[in-house]
């Protein structure tokens, strides 16, 4: 049994270096030639744009819940950051996507819509399911932790993905957690009760394919400021969304500020600038909700009326 527990580990992506031979150029050219008459690949695990379009749009949804979501309770002590799971791995298949389809989520990192992804899930002994995306203890133990390369600094936190075993059976988890190296790309770390759903624990460690969902919620979305918030200094979460959050702008000097995001799921405004002010948080699908009157009460998270709509 793993648990979650101690720092946080990190890795590096080191460069391969290439040392072709200077007598091979007239093969290269050549194969220059030939790869330049081939149409361009659409792969679709590259980065997605970091624009997008003024406006803002609310949706409040109606749906019942019938997923996992993190809790929004509010709390007054400050919350221990946890460390990703630490799940021993040996090498598991790459990442593979299909190329995703027309209108498809143009500011999705790795991790989009429309695509199949394919590893192995392993699983872990998650507490009470508080994890790198510092969500805090978890309403529904259907949860998981992703792999370092697909957890793209933060990118993943509130992701639901729907998992499928060789076997025939499938359950959805919400990402809140991270899988540091060696977990590798494709790789999924569930809750022990989540892998339980798909196969027996003493398996350790099974095929699985897996894609973003972007299921029917009744919550709304909750924004909580971080321990040591002020007007000075502030980070800020987003919490219970639907969909991925690509970016979140604050309000100041009478236009948006894009804030950078941590790996542990806060966007950070350093100078203060814009902390207790509006905030507009975009989502892989480009929608935009604008909210108001959140006030800076660190730790502490603050429900809206709005909810990223359903894809």
């Amino acid at each position: 049994m793993r648990q979650a527990v101690g720092h946080r580990r990190s890795g590096k992506r080191w460069p391969v270096v290439s040392a072709a031979a200077a007598g091979l150029v007239a093969v290269g050219v050549v194969g220059y030639l030939v790869a330049s008459s081939l149409p361009a690949s659409n792969a679709a695990t590259g980065h997605g744009a970091l624009t997008a379009a003024d406006g803002a749009r609310t949706t409040v949804s109606s749906s019942p819940m019938s997923l996992p979501s993190p809790t929004a309770a509010a709390t007054s002590a400050s919350p221990a950051r946890p460390s990703p799971t630490s799940s021993p791995s040996t090498k598991a298949p790459a990442t593979s996507s299909a190329p995703a389809p027309a209108g498809a989520a143009s500011l999705a990192g790795r991790i989009r819509p429309g695509a199949t992804y394919q590893g192995v899930a392993t699983e872990y002994g998650a507490g009470d399911g508080d994890g790198a995306c510092l969500f805090g203890p978890a309403a529904n133990m259907m949860i998981a932790a992703m792999n370092y390369t697909d957890y793209e600094s933060a990118k993943a936190c509130g992701a639901y993905v729907l998992v499928h075993a060789a076997n025939g059976a499938s359950i959805t988890v919400l990402i809140t957690n991270e899988c540091p190296l060696p977990c590798a790309p494709g790789q999924l770390d569930l809750s022990q009760q989540a892998f339980a759903k798909l196969a027996n624990p003493s398996a350790g460690r099974i095929p699985i394919t897996w894609s973003l969902v972007s299921p029917s919620l009744s919550g709304t979305i909750s924004i909580r400021y971080k321990t040591g918030s002020s007007q000075y200094w502030c980070g800020i979460q987003v919490i219970g969304h639907r969909n991925p959050v690509a970016s979140l702008e604050v309000r100041s000097g009478g236009a948006w500020r894009s804030l950078p995001r941590t790996d542990y799921n806060y966007f950070l405004s350093s100078s203060g600038a814009g902390c207790g002010g509006a905030i507009r948080i975009t989502d892989i699908y480009g929608q935009q909700l604008v909210i108001n009157g959140i006030s800076i009460s660190p730790n502490v998270a603050q429900p809206t009326s709005v909810q990223f709509a359903q894809h």
